[in-house]
């Protein structure tokens, strides 16, 4: 059986159409068949001319068609009207498809105009922030239920379509992953005990709640068409839980019912705006009146006039950086820890309250002490002398200059030099559990800071703004938090820079001594 195409001609249009039609064998030959004849009349058989006399035909027996004949054309007859049955049944089956096709056609031709349109009026009129979401999220449990039975609906055609099996274009569609919210939700309720949200933040929810409304025209986002925006308070709240807990950040993700890119973004984002807003206002350089108060502070404890501030330098354990891999190595904390490290260090003066009123962050922990203050804003300042008849006390790992005063470090000290450095220990010692508190408060400065260089100099620098707030507010520290803060002084090479500052230093020390100031251990 071969397949084939054939021309055929209607009998009204004579119109050529090409169709699909069986090209089958010829019927089978009966034995009678009528024999061909040739030219001259003759049978062409198995006879011969020789063997059989001519036969003579009667006029009747020519009129009429013998048996044989009329079965044979019966049988062509009828093969003839079998082949046009399947032609005319094969012609409407084909019109029939045809007429199918353009049906569905013309249906997806319907249906993307009416989503095009759709789309269109969309776009062009403000939608409700809400109203996206439930149509986003319609399932086939709401359609069958009689909800949202708009006809206008694009989730109603989209379904409708789908049943039908017609082509559709996909709709973008929002998917938000579940996450419980409940603990936070139990943080934010006004009946969580006030104990535990200040062991949770570290602070009151006085505090808290002040810190939200300093940031709340900087951090407040609005309503998108796709979710509801992060309230401030949650905010707020993803941020300093981090920098108290040191959690890492799918842990922080878990708790606030938030995803784990988010949570990065908001901590950013919340340490920049401390930043910008709130370090101008809690973290300065005093004024003339407050730099005499603390100066009359620090006098009544050390007896030594003049100090407007203690200066202290910590370092802060970060992953290891793309570039610059061995600036960032820190060879002591290394030797200490059994276990590479790299840092970043953390330069930083404080008042007579341990609050601080400038900082340093960034630099490399190779760096020591004396090189980190060259390079800090603090010693620019200084050298316009802007910080005249100020003294800023240090330890051994800063040079002795005119406006910075530091321990003796030569090995055989005198009873004027002990007492000296006694009360020198005494102020340095408030820097020193300043930065102590300020480790133990923002467990985050404890454990390896994860992140991009150029973002770390914000987060601590929010650390810093923070701790003051909690400073100024009289915000007690948890008994349960503990911290040893370890930091290597290196003396540097250059110790002493100023021939003046040494005489100030001596004067200074005799005044001590021999007024009875330096302490019954010397006498």
């Amino acid at each position: 059986m071969e397949i084939s195409s054939f021309p055929f001609h209607t009998s009204e249009g004579r119109s050529h159409f090409t169709a699909c039609a069986l090209n089958l064998a010829p019927p089978i030959q009966s034995a009678n068949k009528r024999r061909r004849t040739g030219s001259n009349g003759c049978c062409n058989g198995d006879e011969t001319s020789e063997g059989l006399s001519k036969r003579t035909t009667t006029p009747l027996e020519e009129s009429l068609p013998s048996p044989l004949l009329l079965e044979e054309e019966e049988e062509d007859d009828d093969w003839w009207w079998s082949s046009q049955q399947k032609k005319d049944l094969l012609e409407a089956n084909l019109k029939q498809a045809a007429e199918t096709v353009k049906q569905y056609y013309d249906m997806f031709q319907q249906n993307f105009s009416e989503i095009q349109e759709s789309d269109e009026s969309k776009n062009k009129r403000a939608r409700p922030s809400s109203t996206p979401i439930a149509t986003a999220s319609t399932s086939g449990a709401d359609i069958a239920t009689g909800d949202n039975q708009n006809p206008d609906n694009p989730v109603l055609k989209d379904s409708a379509n789908r049943s039908s099996g017609i082509g559709v274009v996909a709709h973008r569609r929002l998917w938000v992953k579940d996450r419980s919210k409940d603990w936070w939700e139990r943080c934010s309720h006004p009946d969580y005990p006030e104990e535990k949200f200040k062991r949770d933040f570290r602070m009151s929810r006085a505090t808290f709640d002040s810190i939200c409304e300093e940031l709340d025209s900087a951090i407040t986002k609005k309503d998108t068409t796709l979710r509801p925006a992060i309230p401030v308070r949650q905010r707020v709240a993803v941020c300093i839980w981090r920098l108290a807990t040191g959690e890492p950040l799918r842990l922080v993700s878990k708790r606030f019912g938030l995803g784990v890119s988010t949570c990065h973004k908001l901590v950013l984002e919340v340490c920049s705006a401390i930043k910008t807003q709130l370090m101008p206002k809690f973290l300065k350089w005093p004024d003339e009146g407050r730099m005499r108060g603390i100066k009359e502070e620090f006098e009544s404890v050390c007896w030594i006039p003049n100090v407007g501030g203690s200066i202290y330098t910590t370092h802060v354990s970060i992953s290891a950086p793309k570039v610059s891999v061995a600036a960032y190595f820190n060879k002591h904390h290394t030797e200490r820890n059994q276990k590479t490290s790299y840092s970043i260090t953390v330069q930083g003066v404080v008042d007579d309250k341990g609050v601080f009123t400038d900082v340093c962050i960034g630099w490399p922990g190779s760096m020591p002490d004396d090189q980190v203050l060259e390079n800090s804003a603090l010693y620019q300042r200084a050298s316009r002398g802007l910080l005249k008849d100020v003294w800023i006390v240090g330890n051994s790992g800063l040079p002795l200059l005119d406006w910075v005063l530091v321990p003796y470090t030569n090995q055989n000290l005198t009873w004027t030099q002990h007492a000296f450095n006694e009360k020198i220990g005494e102020v340095q010692s408030v820097a020193k559990q300043a930065f102590a508190r300020l480790k133990k408060r923002w467990c985050c400065l404890q454990k390896k800071i994860e992140g991009k260089l150029e973002d770390l100099p914000v987060v601590l620098g929010a650390c810093c703004v923070l701790h003051n707030i909690c400073e100024l507010r009289n915000e007690e520290m948890d008994s349960q938090l503990k911290f040893e803060l370890f930091d290597e002084e290196i003396v540097p090479e250059n110790s002493i820079r100023s021939a003046t500052s040494v005489q100030a230093r001596d004067h200074i020390a005799h005044n001590l001594l021999h007024h009875g100031l330096a302490g019954t251990s010397f006498h």
